[in-house]
């Protein structure tokens, strides 16, 4: 077989391998902080299908500081309440997330059901907007680094050259297997499952519709809004041999439901897989960096895989950015696994439990509870918060909101209720709010809120707060200062 001759490309800041919500989620990141970003694929397009389709609440504030939100609302719509169906009869509703009521501090209350696919269009839109390419077809084959850069072949015969890498090629990570970084962990249930999205006559839309079998077998069939299709989740017995061609998926339907095969009009897409939970042993490897399924692997009960590899990307996109635009030592990226790899960890163990009906879905799976208190980047304490902890929403005096003010890749200095005075050498990198009217979720003192949303520092006065800014490059003129 004939080589393709090797075409050398112009170096790059980042090179992201893979297309889906993660490397597209930190493309949109790193293109608004003024890094340059190449993302690779290997197949000819995006991921068709709907698998991962459950948005949570804090996944729902990412893509609201992206400027994507109201997109996915368009796109989605709420879980629909659980029917329970057997021997072709129906059993009874009950719900699979609890009901929440959006609150000031926290106006993204419940998980929102966006198929994948549209997921994925919807970040890709956006990163094309922000001036951004997708090289689709081009799989990556080699990748070599040295101190000061990576450099990466595709079976193009192109040769890429990145002052750093990040692997977001999902759960059979070629970038992970070319590093000799294992993922370990374990096989969660011994069945193997189906995903499929079906078009399917003679079922109504208002329910996700679950069939339970006396011998322990199940399939679901979910409405996924603003389509005419559902998505088939099913287990096969421990040992099967999962059958993923369209008459293989009717023929499943028609025996674990009351719908003949004939029912079932269309089969757009299906896919089988293990259920596993599994977590790689590093998440950085010199220059390369691993992000969402490439460095953990998640069941889908829960749905917190692919909350928590946006998540993974929201955290690793401003330190990329601090460290190639604004000085920060390169040190700042061994934070990135250091925050992100417990909370994975933490994640896998919350999705292993509620698979196993351990644990139902709760407060946890909206991950708005998810903290960094106690990490590398956490400094200080005041009020009602701890540096570490999420920055709540809230309404401010001139009619607009804290996540307003926090929208964009900037650093901002919350002054909450306290008219302690600021530092004449404050940079101008960092925007200032001064709230003087009390709020609870906050309390009185001095916030500085990182470029993702989560308090790094925080006091009564400003004593450390210069010192913290140093440390992730935030240095400059001073700044001016917005009364709100």
């Amino acid at each position: 077989m004939k080589e393709n001759p090797v075409k050398e490309s112009p170096a790059v800041d980042v090179l992201v391998v893979g297309a889906g919500p993660t490397g597209l989620t930190l493309g949109c990141d790193l293109l608004r902080r003024g890094v340059s970003v190449r993302i690779v694929e290997r197949t000819d397009g995006l991921f068709p299908g709907s698998r991962g389709k459950g948005m949570q609440p804090r996944t729902l504030e990412v893509l609201d500081d992206l400027g994507v939100v109201s997109r996915m609302f368009a796109a989605g719509g709420p879980a629909p309440v659980n029917m329970v169906w057997a021997g072709g009869e129906r059993q009874g509703e009950y719900r699979m997330f609890d009901e929440v009521e959006p609150t000031e501090d926290a106006p993204y209350a419940i998980p929102w059901i966006v198929p994948q696919y549209r997921t994925t269009r919807i970040l890709h839109d956006r990163f094309t907007a922000l001036g951004g390419r997708v090289a689709f077809g081009a799989a990556l084959t080699g990748l070599d680094q040295d101190a000061d850069r990576v450099t990466c072949t595709l079976a193009t015969g192109e040769r890429i050259t990145a002052a750093y890498a990040v692997a977001a090629d999902g759960g059979r990570s070629t970038v992970r297997a070319l590093l000799g970084v294992a993922l370990r962990g374990e096989s969660v249930d011994p069945a193997p499952m189906i995903v499929a999205d079906v078009r399917v006559r003679s079922l109504d839309r208002r329910n996700w519709h679950v069939f339970r079998e006396e011998d322990g077998r199940y399939a679901a069939l979910c409405p996924l809004p603003h389509t005419d299709d559902f998505q088939l989740a099913a287990a096969y017995e421990p040992g099967a041999a999962p059958d993923t061609s369209p008459e293989g998926v009717r023929a499943l339907i028609a025996e674990r439901t009351h719908l003949d095969a004939d029912d079932v009009t269309d089969v757009l897409w299906a896919s089988d897989f293990r259920v596993r939970a599994a977590l790689a042993d590093r998440f950085r490897a010199g220059r390369v960096l691993l992000a969402g399924d490439a460095a953990h692997v998640h069941s889908p009960a829960g749905g917190q895989g692919l909350n928590t590899s946006i998540q993974d990307a929201y955290n690793l996109g401003w330190k990329l950015g601090q460290v190639l635009r604004h000085g920060a030592p390169d040190a700042l990226l061994d934070t990135y696994e250091q925050e992100r790899r417990p909370l994975a960890a933490e994640m896998l163990g919350l999705s292993t439990r509620i698979h196993r009906g351990e644990q139902r879905r709760g407060a946890a799976t909206r991950q708005l509870g998810l903290h960094y208190r106690g990490g590398p980047l956490a400094s200080g304490a005041a009020g009602a918060l701890a540096a570490g902890d999420r920055a709540p929403d809230g309404l401010l005096a001139d009619g607009t909101t804290l996540f307003d003010a926090l929208r964009g890749p900037h650093f901002t200095l919350l002054r909450m209720a306290t008219d302690a005075p600021l530092p004449a050498e404050l940079p101008a990198a960092v925007r200032v709010v001064d709230h003087p009217v009390p709020y609870a979720p906050y309390g009185a003192g001095l916030f500085l809120v990182r470029p993702d949303g989560y308090v790094g520092w925080a006091g009564e006065d400003t004593e450390g707060l210069l010192t913290w800014l140093g440390r992730v490059g935030v240095t400059g003129r001073p700044a001016g200062l917005r009364a709100a």
